[in-house]
């Protein structure tokens, strides 16, 4: 706090292992962490009594621990279990919420269980193909792009000689 009780603005706030610019706004800011995307930064601001409008940059020390603390699991919060990014996980059946590296991670694992047990979509992941349906004739391609080539014109009749 500064001396006439106006709070101090950060240029760079970090919550939850990310560093959020200042100059955001408090819902885009939130949006910017890995996982949690407008709706849910949306849910935690009212939920915590902040201004979704405000910036980043003015929040103290203090509600930034009260957002890491939400944050840490948000399934305390009584959201519906429709805005959870891992609904009735595999090993625990319990819906959860993930954000930052623990995202990565579980995706990590699931894309390996799905080739371990040799499902259609752990074979496309395997071979590096498209895993949800989209076409692959033309797009997707690796390597050198292939396309159609036009003939070449004739060496004594081509324009301009």
């Amino acid at each position: 706090m500064e001396a006439g009780g106006v709070p101090q603005f950060r240029y760079i706030v970090r919550i939850a292992d990310t560093d959020i610019d200042g100059r955001m706004k408090l819902v885009w800011g939130l949006a910017s962490i890995k996982g949690i995307g407008y709706t849910t930064a949306l849910a935690v601001a009212r939920h915590l009594g902040l201004n979704p409008e405000m910036m980043v940059g003015y929040l103290t020390d203090e509600q930034v621990s009260r957002i890491e603390e939400v944050l840490s699991d948000l399934t305390k919060l009584g959201l519906p279990s429709w805005l959870y990014n891992r609904r009735r996980d595999i090993e625990t059946g319990k819906d959860m919420h993930l954000i930052g590296s623990d995202l990565l991670l579980y995706a990590r694992r699931d894309i390996e269980r799905e080739i371990r047990i040799g499902s259609y979509r752990g074979i496309r992941h395997k071979l590096g193909y498209k895993v949800r349906g989209q076409r692959t004739r033309t797009t997707g391609r690796l390597g050198m792009t292939v396309g159609v080539r036009k003939k070449r014109e004739a060496k004594s009749g081509g324009k301009g000689g």
